[in-house]
């Protein structure tokens, strides 16, 4: 072996140890900087000012929360990402507060390990329902486990006010560089234009390698794009002809992105004119500017052909501005319900709930003995379980490593601030500062976990508790090791539920689409409906698939296998979008068609029945 050779192979990290060690990538989201240095800090200055600074720590902790969830994205998806979790927040902290007051230890960790099986459930229905479980949880905690002398509902409003107040400044404030024109619509102008481009970007890469890559990042841009435009219409008089040039922009890159799929899984190379009108389509967005003129691809092929008619119907809608509800992502309350209380919502609420339950205890028992001293706040222990108890952070053992190491430096960073900063003020100032990095620490669990640590313990001095860096780090480390336990004890039902849900949705995603296509009805934005949740299913397949992948050898072997099966769903949707364009052009489908279909779902039987998925598989219909 060479030395070049030996050093690669000391290099090589095994996965679970890999992945606490990335961070993302991308500018610095200054917008969001902006926002949360306005937040917290603020808000407890002005507690401080009036004296009433235990309900302005509670609204600072709110603002913070809020904080992290506030993600790159348009103004009125915001209102549900940051809204829905400071709703449930208040409750929580309602819930928490007033069992708190009136029950013993007993009864309020059996209320609180009721609220975390709940709330684990919750978390599997999407990324909204996840956090807002999470600060129902941590708000339950605090009210329970803070002493503040004001009544439950003063709390819960006090949590509303701080996430409300980060939300009203999301609605009214600018982002860099979008202070002409109707600035309120920049997030949505943004989400449609990186459609366009996402589809330029595949046709520049059909026929070659990247092919599959460039159309995983389509799919992420129409996911961002389809919650860009989710929300409640912010102008609903004033600017509903801005409105509906949007949804008309979002509707009329399907076809584009149908047409595009096609060509790649026709894997011939494609002339770069083809992408040209798309890049002008995508300034023509982002601009918000006519279209001009719009070069046309070649029509010697059905999936060309299909792009050049998508191509004009686009320049027809940017010009009339009229699109249907296309990115609404419609899922009834049962099927809601039915992924909270599946598989993999009944054992992520398990587990939710014996650490929530078994942190409260055990915190509610320190809190009784000496051992806790002067601090008589026992809320940090379940508090810190709820998040590295969720897997939506992270894999299990990357979140614990994170967790600690991100609170040791946030304890040690703190008891070196708090030596020498004048107080009040100066923790005030302290608060402001991690509240305009949050936005930024969010690229790593660790640093996130840094900055909240400092955050938090300054909130909690202000509020009159003395320094407690090592009380912290302490009851860090012992949720760290109530979470490592349980996530390895074994569940009722098979491990890996959540991978198996998300894959079960998938192949009835695909299986929906599929059916459609071949049935033949002409209802082609039903079809486009369908397309798109197969493969955002498909996507949250992938994302779940690959944090299992990162765990400790002993939990990720329960999930091998699992991406031999999404590879091919995502393969057989490719070919039903093939499939789709080719019978719009022609009517039938040809021979080649037929045999891939028939050795896809073939194949993808033959693995599913070795993995053990009960749910049906995709069948070929008996008229094809």
């Amino acid at each position: 072996m060479s030395p070049r050779s030996a050093v690669a192979v000391r290099t090589v990290l095994p996965p679970w140890l890999a992945h606490a060690l990335r961070a993302q990538r991308g500018p610095v989201p200054w917008s969001a900087v902006t926002r949360g240095a306005l937040a917290a800090g603020p808000l407890l200055l002005v507690a401080v000012l009036t004296d009433r600074v235990s309900l302005g720590v509670v609204a600072a902790i709110a603002a913070m929360l809020a904080g992290i969830n506030d993600r790159p994205g348009s103004r009125r998806a915001a209102v549900k990402r940051l809204g829905a979790p400071a709703l449930a927040g208040a409750g929580g902290m309602l819930v928490g507060t007033y069992v708190g007051d009136q029950v013993g230890a007993v009864a309020l960790t059996a209320v609180l390990t009721g609220l975390g099986l709940l709330a684990g459930g919750m978390s599997a229905i999407g990324p909204v329902a996840s956090g807002a479980a999470t600060q129902l949880l941590v708000a339950a905690a605090i009210g329970a486990g803070m002493p503040v002398p004001e009544a439950g509902w003063t709390r819960a409003l006090a949590f509303l006010a701080g996430a409300g107040w980060l939300l009203v400044l999301r609605l009214a404030l600018p982002t860099p560089g979008a202070l002409t024109g109707d600035f309120r619509f920049d997030g949505e102008r943004a989400a449609v234009s990186g459609v366009y481009d996402a589809v330029a970007d595949l046709l520049d890469a059909a026929g070659t390698a990247h092919a599959t890559a460039r159309r995983a990042a389509l799919t992420a841009a129409l996911d961002h794009a389809q919650d860009a435009l989710t929300g409640p219409r912010l102008r609903r008089f004033a600017s509903s002809a801005a409105e509906r040039r949007l949804h008309a922009q979002y509707a009329a890159a399907l076809p584009l992105a149908e047409a595009a799929t096609a060509l790649a899984w026709g894997g011939e190379a494609v002339s770069a004119r083809a992408a040209e009108g798309l890049r002008r389509l995508a300034v023509a967005v982002r601009d918000n500017t006519p279209t001009g003129p719009l070069p046309a691809p070649s029509r010697s092929a059905p999936a060309l052909r299909a792009l050049d008619d998508a191509l004009l119907h686009a320049a027809e809608a940017f010009d009339r501005g009229g699109g249907g509800d296309l990115h609404t992502r419609r899922r009834s309350p049962r099927d809601l319900l039915r992924t909270a209380f599946g598989a993999g919502g009944r054992e992520y609420g398990l587990r939710v709930a014996l650490c929530f339950g078994a942190s409260a205890a055990i915190a509610q028992a320190l809190h009784h003995s000496h051992w806790y001293g002067q601090h008589t706040h026992w809320y940090w222990l379940p508090a810190t379980a709820v998040f590295l108890v969720k897997p939506d952070l992270g894999p299990l053992v990357s979140r614990v490593l994170c967790r600690a190491a991100g609170t040791v430096l946030g304890a040690l960073l703190f008891a070196a601030f708090a030596a020498v900063l004048p107080r009040p003020e100066g923790l005030v100032a302290l608060v402001a500062v991690c509240g305009a990095l949050v936005p930024v620490s969010t690229r790593h669990f660790a640093a996130q976990t840094a900055v909240v640590t400092v955050l938090v313990l300054s909130l909690v001095m202000v509020g009159g508790e003395p320094q407690a860096s090592v009380s912290r780090i302490a009851e860090t480390l012992l949720a760290c090791a109530i979470v490592i336990v349980v996530g390895h004890l074994p569940m009722p039902g098979e491990r890996g539920g959540q991978v198996r849900a998300r894959l079960t949705a998938a192949t009835g995603a695909a299986h929906a689409y599929l059916t459609h296509v071949l049935d033949g009805p002409d209802d082609r934005a039903h079809r486009w409906t369908l397309r798109r949740e197969a493969y955002r299913t498909l996507a949250e397949a992938r994302t779940a698939i690959a944090l299992a992948a990162h765990e400790l050898p002993a939990l990720a072997r329960h999930t091998e296998g699992t991406d031999e099966v999404a590879a091919l769903l995502e393969r057989l949707v490719d070919t039903t979008t093939a499939c789709a364009v080719h019978l719009d052009d022609t009517g039938r489908l040809t021979p080649g068609h037929r045999a891939q279909l028939t050795e896809l779902l073939g194949e993808l039987a033959v693995r599913r029945d070795r993995l053990g998925l009960t749910s049906p598989a995709p069948e070929l219909p008996l008229a094809v």
